[in-house]
C-alpha cells in the first residue's frame, strides 16, 4: 500500500498498554516522547495513544495482549512471564553486576539482537531497556545475610528465586501492588531499582536501603503485534525503527539512572531512609549463596542458555566500563 493511500484512508492508530502510572517518567518522558516524535515523522500518518496504569491490559498480561491484538504495542517487564524468555533470563542472572541502567540497557539490547532468541520473534520487539541494579527496601534492617531470613520480600520472575536462596520468603506482585502490601505489612520489603522510593512512594512504608546491585536487574520492553507491523508501509516501519532507536538511546537507556539519582536524595532528605553499605566480606557470602542460580539456569537452557550468559557477561563488561 502506498504512503498516498495510506493516507487517503485516515491515520495508522495504534492502541499502547502500560503497566506504569501515568506519572512516572516511562510514560510521560520515554512513551509520550516517543509517540510524539513518531506523529511528527510520520506527518501524523501514526498516532499511538497510550493506556497506562494497567487500564488496557495489567502487567502480565500485556506481552500476550499484544501478541493477541488486544493492544498494538506494548511497555511491560519480562520477568512478569516468568520462563517465557530463557534466553533474556540472561540479562537478569544474579551475580552479574551492571554499574547503572545504562551499561545494563546498552548489554541487553545489544545482547537480544545478537542472540535473536525465537522466544520474541511473535511480536516486533522496538526497544529493550533496564533498571540496572536494584537494591533491598525493608520495614527492618538488613546489615547481614541473618537479618533476610523468613523475611516477606516482593519480588518477581527470576529475583523471586534469588532472594529464595538467601533465606527470605519471595512474594509475587506486581509493583503496583507493593505500596499497600508494605503499608499493611503483608510484606516487608521489596527488591527493586531506587527510584520506586519516590516514582511509587515507597520511602512512605519503608525506612531502610540495603544496597544489593548484584542481586537485580529488570529488563523492560517496548514491542508491537507482528501482524499490524508487517500490514505497515516500508517508510512507516523504517520511521518507527529509527525513532525507536532515538528514543531508546536518548531518554531510555538512562531512565532509571536518573530517577534513582533523585529518587535517593528525596528518600534521604525528606523520609529519611537510611542506607545500608554491606563489607566486601558481607557481599561475597550473599553472592555466594545466590550463584546457584546461574548454575541452575545452564542445567535448564544447556547451549543456548551458556551462550546467553556469557553474551551478557561479555557485554556487561564491556559497558561497564563504558559507563
Amino acid at each position: 500500500m502506498s504512503s498516498v493511500h495510506a493516507q487517503k484512508e485516515g491515520p495508522i492508530k495504534l492502541k499502547l498498554a502500560s503497566f506504569f502510572p501515568g506519572t512516572h517518567p516511562a510514560e510521560t518522558e520515554l512513551v509520550q516522547g516517543w509517540a510524539e516524535a513518531i506523529e511528527k515523522a510520520t506527518d501524523g500518518r501514526v498516532i499511538i495513544t497510550s493506556y497506562p496504569g494497567e487500564t488496557l491490559l495489567k502487567a502480565a498480561d500485556i506481552y500476550n495482549g499484544v501478541v493477541d491484538g488486544v493492544a498494538d504495542i506494548g511497555l511491560s517487564s519480562f520477568s512478569y512471564n516468568s520462563g517465557r524468555f530463557p534466553e533474556i533470563e540472561a540479562f537478569e542472572q544474579p551475580g552479574i553486576v551492571y554499574k547503572n541502567s545504562k551499561s545494563a540497557s546498552k548489554t541487553a539490547w545489544e545482547g537480544i539482537q545478537e542472540l535473536d532468541p525465537e522466544c520474541v520473534q511473535d511480536t516486533k520487539l522496538l526497544m529493550v531497556i533496564a533498571t540496572g541494579p536494584g537494591d533491598l527496601f525493608t520495614r527492618k534492617p538488613v546489615n547481614k545475610l541473618e537479618d533476610l531470613v523468613g523475611m516477606q520480600i516482593r519480588a518477581t520472575g527470576l529475583t523471586a528465586d534469588t532472594l529464595a536462596l538467601t533465606g527470605a520468603v519471595p512474594v509475587g506482585m506486581p509493583q503496583s501492588d507493593a505500596y499497600e502490601s508494605l503499608s499493611k505489612g503483608i510484606v516487608n520489603g521489596n527488591l527493586a531499582p531506587i527510584e520506586v522510593l519516590k516514582t511509587w512512594k515507597h520511602a512512605e512504608v519503608t525506612k531502610h536501603l540495603t544496597r544489593t546491585p548484584f542481586l537485580y536487574n529488570n529488563l523492560f520492553y517496548i514491542t508491537m503485534n507482528i501482524d499490524k507491523w508487517n500490514a505497515m508501509p516500508e517508510d512507516i516501519k523504517n520511521i518507527i525503527t529509527e525513532v525507536s532507536l532515538e528514543y531508546q538511546e536518548k531518554v531510555g537507556i538512562g531512565l532509571w539512572d536518573r530517577q534513582n539519582q533523585a529518587a535517593l536524595k528525596w528518600a534521604i532528605e525528606e523520609e529519611g531512609i537510611e542506607i545500608v553499605e554491606l563489607s566486601e566480606e558481607e557481599t561475597q557470602r550473599w553472592i555466594q549463596k545466590v550463584m546457584p542460580m546461574q548454575e541452575k539456569y545452564i542445567e535448564k537452557n544447556g547451549e543456548a542458555g551458556i551462550r546467553a550468559l556469557e553474551t551478557a557477561m561479555r557485554l556487561a563488561e564491556k559497558y561497564n566500563d563504558e559507563y
